[in-house]
């Protein structure tokens, strides 16, 4: 009963580093720009904040003003100017203009051939993803095959675990796979 416990928590303790693989292509995904305005490109800009590294979510309301066109209203109008510096050294590719209340980031029209490296970036991010999960999944195995060594594990429990890790691991590819699909598609999508 023990060794069974221990053999569920292993395997619990894989998904979720599946899981947190996923969710982690995802989250980068969300940032990367595809020519049009997402707030979600700001979540990884910090500003200066009395002393205090910020994110910028945290100190201004940011919406899409229109299709490439964000608009972003900090709360506390004397930080402008640390808003506008810590945007451009975010180093995104655009600009903040502020009208002395409200800046805007307008997003260029994206050419083809950016577009082409925004996708090798995409593809990248999927392929690394895929190396973690991959790792995860020969940690996994290791465990099992020093319980098998351990005679905690039997010659077929063990196969049939190895069969359940891969079904886990095709699984969660085949998630990556369609992110990685649907991000270059709408990168691609003029």
């Amino acid at each position: 009963m023990q060794d069974e416990q221990m053999v569920n928590d292993v395997l619990d303790g894989y998904e979720e580093d599946l899981k947190k693989a996923h969710a982690h292509l995802i989250g980068e995904y969300q940032v990367i720009r595809a020519g049009r305005a997402n707030p979600h490109i700001l979540d990884k800009v910090m500003v200066e904040y009395y002393g205090v590294m910020t994110p910028l979510n945290q100190m201004a309301n940011i919406q899409v003003q229109e299709a490439r066109v964000l608009a972003i209203n900090v709360w506390d109008q004397s930080q402008l100017k640390n808003v506008s510096k810590a945007i451009q050294m975010a180093d995104l590719g655009v600009q903040p203009t502020d009208d002395g209340k409200i800046i805007r980031l307008i997003f260029p029209a994206l050419t083809e051939e950016r577009r082409r490296e925004i996708v090798k970036q995409v593809k990248k991010l999927s392929e690394e993803t895929k190396v973690t999960m991959r790792s995860a999944r020969r940690d996994c195995l290791d465990m099992f095959k020093q319980m098998k060594k351990d005679n905690m594990l039997s010659e077929d429990e063990y196969n049939n675990l190895e069969d359940d890790v891969q079904k886990l691991q095709d699984k969660y590819i085949g998630l990556c796979d369609e992110e990685c699909e649907a991000k270059e598609k709408e990168v691609m999508e003029i």
